[in-house]
């Protein structure tokens, strides 16, 4: 249900909702829309209030808030609440979160995240697709209680190669269970988690769904895994490459389009290319491909995201994460893996600091163009693209992904998809914001420079 609803029946909604959340013991109500870092942002009000809540009774200043674009005098902003979206939060079950939209009056706010996505999603809508979208949740959990540092939960994550470690998962067995308990009682439907590449880090992969449903669910899992691991004495980081001799974590997008039946139209098993990829997929790629480099600006949203897509630097050897803006097949290298099977493409640029909403809207917006324009990306690269020469790589037509937010946020900015996708006040602010974090980066010494330079003459 949304905020276009009339009074009379978003009062009646808002009624039956607050009924069957308070007959299970909640009390109170976040309603709750994010920043531009995509972290949830919310009013608590009592359950009895829901009702005044969905009609956007609780108001936010927006210029208090990263990347909602406003000045102190604007009208406030007010959240609504998707009353289809509550999720009572396991960590506190009194309390109940539902994803919102922003609104002004009765007008919605244009540089809203998720109404950026919805805005994106109804227009595939028109051609007839549904968005469909999984995200692959990396994160570490951690402790700064043992060595005055952040150091692993687990006092023998230690290992050179800890990559699906079974005793390493074991040791964080308490945690990372109630982290998937809570995942399957909501609904999830986990189907496979392990111990990843870093000590301390951990994946989780569940079900996918629609695409605004997927980054709701992005969002609150953040938040769900942060409050859970506290309970433990932890805390978790979604900091893209925490620690230098170590593999970052991801947030890979999976993703395909569907038709009103629900009939996967990125399947086909008579695919002459062999990826199990139908045209449509191909197309969708193509326009992923054409606008790479702006995409990575907000899939790889900080500085430290570009400290994880480079091709060495870990322990265990290589890091598995994309350097060139291509294509291919089960093939890790690529940016865009056609996953064996096919019927889906992944996006391994993302990392898990990005905010779901605009990196699924852009990622769509991208895909649709191509799509209309009917683009081609190529024959896939099946081989390692490591070891690969620059001559072959140009000899390809395959080019580098951004090696720095300084040169995302260059290629965002000349991107006309970008702005008209994000509309003029969230490009500009997006734009600023990233900018100034660049600069701020630049301008700073740190400890490599002064332990390098401070005696070296």
């Amino acid at each position: 249900m949304t905020s276009t609803l009339n009074g009379h029946v978003q009062r009646t909604a808002a009624t039956e909702v607050a009924e069957r959340l308070g007959a299970a013991g909640v009390k109170y109500a976040a309603i709750s829309f994010v920043d531009m870092h995509g972290k949830p942002k919310a009013k608590m009000v009592p359950l009895n209030h829901l009702g005044q809540a969905a009609r956007g009774s609780e108001m936010f200043t927006g210029a208090a808030l990263d990347g909602v674009p406003q000045d102190v005098n604007d009208d406030e902003v007010a959240p609504h609440p998707d009353l289809g979206g509550a999720i009572i939060a396991p960590f506190n079950t009194e309390v109940a979160w539902f994803p919102g939209d922003l609104w002004i009056g009765d007008v919605p706010f244009e540089a809203c995240s998720r109404q950026i996505l919805k805005r994106v999603t109804a227009d595939a809508a028109t051609l007839g697709y549904t968005f469909n979208l999984g995200i692959e949740t990396e994160f570490f959990l951690l402790t700064d209680d043992r060595v005055g540092t952040p150091a692993p939960a687990s006092l023998d994550d230690t290992l050179d190669k800890p990559c699906y470690d079974l005793r390493g998962l074991l040791h964080n067995y308490p945690v990372v269970d109630e982290i998937v308990t809570a995942m399957n009682d909501l609904g999830w439907d986990v189907y496979s988690f392990d111990h990843e590449d870093g000590n301390g880090q951990f994946e989780t992969d569940f079900t996918y769904t629609d695409a605004v449903t997927m980054s709701d669910r992005l969002v609150f899992f953040r938040m769900m895994v942060g409050e859970i691991a506290r309970k433990h004495g932890l805390f978790a980081s979604w900091m893209p490459k925490p620690f230098a001799d170590r593999t970052g974590s991801g947030a890979h997008y999976n993703m395909s389009l569907a038709d009103v039946d629900g009939v996967n139209l990125f399947e086909e098993a008579d695919d002459p290319r062999g990826c199990g990829l139908s045209t449509l997929g191909y197309q969708f790629t193509a326009g992923v491909l054409r606008h790479a480099s702006a995409i990575c600006a907000v899939i790889a949203p900080t500085v430290n995201s570009y400290k994880r897509l480079v091709k060495q630097g870990s322990m265990s050897g290589l890091t598995w994460a994309p350097i060139f803006a291509c294509y291919g097949d089960n093939n890790r290298t690529n940016m865009m893996r056609i996953p064996k099977g096919g019927g889906r493409v992944e996006c391994r640029a993302a990392d898990s600091a990005n905010n779901p909403y605009l990196g699924a809207a852009l990622m769509l917006a991208a895909g649709l163009e191509g799509i209309r324009e009917g683009l081609d990306p190529g024959e896939p690269n099946r081989d390692n693209l490591y070891n690969v020469s620059e001559l072959d790589l140009a000899a390809r037509g395959i080019g580098w992904l951004p090696r720095s937010l300084g040169e995302a946020i260059d290629a965002l900015e000349a991107d006309p998809l970008v702005r008209k996708v994000f509309g003029e006040a969230m490009f500009e602010s997006f734009v600023a914001e990233k900018r100034a974090e660049w600069d701020s980066f630049t301008a700073h010494v740190s400890s490599w420079e002064t332990e390098r330079y401070l005696r070296f003459w």
